[in-house]
């Protein structure tokens, strides 16, 4: 049986660990040929072993790349087109977080946030999305563009001590709303995912900022951060890559502008 995304090429940034590297995962078992874009040559290259590893006939290349710097991205990008064509899948996963009080937040680290976690995300839609776009056009129909943002719960409520990142998270889902209206007639949908805590580097950074600063022992600090979900755990990043499965597979169509929280029933609270 032919897989739901072949031949379809998708481009995940951040793709080297965590729920890239879980999305990555999930798109290649059906189909995908993908791009792995990030910072580091030598984990995109150890990444693509390993989903060689799982499915042996992948077509795959790197794109490493700074989402903040939009000279690199639309260089990554025009190499990926030249590899596989058109990008029809555009993951936007590359993110960081860091934490402190706000009165402590400098400029630095309050326009770092943004450059990473908004301004990526802009710099990469923008240069995939010509080509998306035509490719959209062209098929009829048949091969639909999909821009899934991965956010974060903290897009949607606020956090204490993570001022900046939660602006930047907001204004991914405010971008992702705003273009899936502007799409919306162009055969391309738009969405975020919004995990909750999700075990990947960036909760690990938040567990050793706790001990830290509070003196709890690890698996203490991880309990602190498993609390916030109802279900008392950690969401793992496979469960964020099935929900971008199901915004990319056929019969997503009219799932557009919409923000979904992957965290247990944190928002529901």
């Amino acid at each position: 049986m032919t897989p739901l995304l072949h031949p379809r090429h998708a481009l995940i940034t951040g793709a080297g660990s965590g729920i890239g590297a879980a999305v990555a995962l999930a798109l290649a078992q059906q189909g995908c040929r993908l791009t792995l874009a990030g910072r580091s040559h030598d984990k995109l290259q150890q990444q693509a072993e390993r989903l060689r590893a799982e499915v042996p006939d992948l077509a795959v290349t790197l794109a490493p790349m700074d989402v903040a710097d939009p000279h690199a991205v639309q260089a990554a990008v025009q190499q990926a087109h030249a590899r596989f064509g058109p990008v029809n899948i555009l993951v936007n996963n590359a993110g960081q977080a860091q934490s402190q009080p706000f009165l402590r937040t400098d400029a630095a680290l309050w326009q770092h946030m943004l450059d990473v976690n908004l301004s990526g995300t802009f710099h990469v839609t923008q240069a995939v999305l010509p080509g998306m776009l035509e490719a959209a056009s062209a098929s009829g129909g048949s091969i639909p563009g999909r821009i899934v943002n991965i956010a974060s719960t903290a897009g949607l409520m606020g956090y204490a001590y993570v001022s900046a990142y939660v602006a930047a998270k907001h204004g991914v889902v405010g971008l992702t709303r705003a273009l899936a209206l502007e799409l919306a007639r162009k055969n391309i949908t738009v969405n975020a995912v919004c995990p909750g805590y999700t075990e990947t580097e960036i909760v690990q950074e938040a567990v050793r900022n706790i001990v830290a600063k509070t003196g709890q022992s690890p698996d203490q600090a991880r309990q602190t951060l498993a609390a916030r979900n109802p279900q008392q755990r950690l969401v793992q990043p496979a469960e964020v890559a099935q929900s971008v499965l199901w915004l990319c597979a056929p019969g997503s169509d009219a799932i557009n502008g919409q923000s979904i929280a992957i965290d247990g029933g944190e928002q529901a609270g």
